[in-house]
């Protein structure tokens, strides 16, 4: 049964949402960071801490991506954007989905890049295990 991560943009959050282009954005400047990381250290460390691509299936293009495993220790990672509903107006979020043909490394990844992306959002973090990790200013 796939599993899922969610990211709620709430009050103190750096943004009250999140489109599909601009989370590709955030996951290439992960990228980015990692392979000057590696270039630091002097190996190619970009690989190792990013093994994906970045794909769209056509027809979902404003939907969903996912993230293609390039070696056999990974396989994929779905992202979405969305809105509850509420009496409020909802909460935007971001949802990361994993599929029944995830891997560990996959669950591991994804874990990494959600915390990576509400720590510069300041977004609160549904964990897959059902935890709250909050980067978000509360009082």
């Amino acid at each position: 049964m796939s599993q899922s991560a969610y990211l709620y943009f709430v009050e103190g959050s750096a943004v009250p949402s999140l489109t599909l282009e601009e989370l590709k954005e955030h996951l290439l400047r992960y990228q980015e960071q990692v392979a000057k990381t590696g270039q630091q250290l002097g190996w190619d460390y970009a690989e190792a801490a990013f093994p994906y691509t970045i794909e769209t299936k056509s027809g979902a293009e404003n939907e969903w991506f996912y993230l293609k495993g390039v070696n056999d220790l990974y396989h994929s990672i779905v992202f979405g954007t969305g809105v509850t509903e509420g009496e409020d107006g909802g909460k935007h979020y971001v949802q990361v989905v994993l599929p029944d043909s995830s891997t560990h490394g996959d669950k591991n990844k994804a874990i990494e890049l959600c915390k990576y992306i509400a720590r510069h959002l300041k977004a609160e973090l549904h964990l897959f295990n059902g935890r709250v990790m909050y980067y978000n200013p509360r009082k």
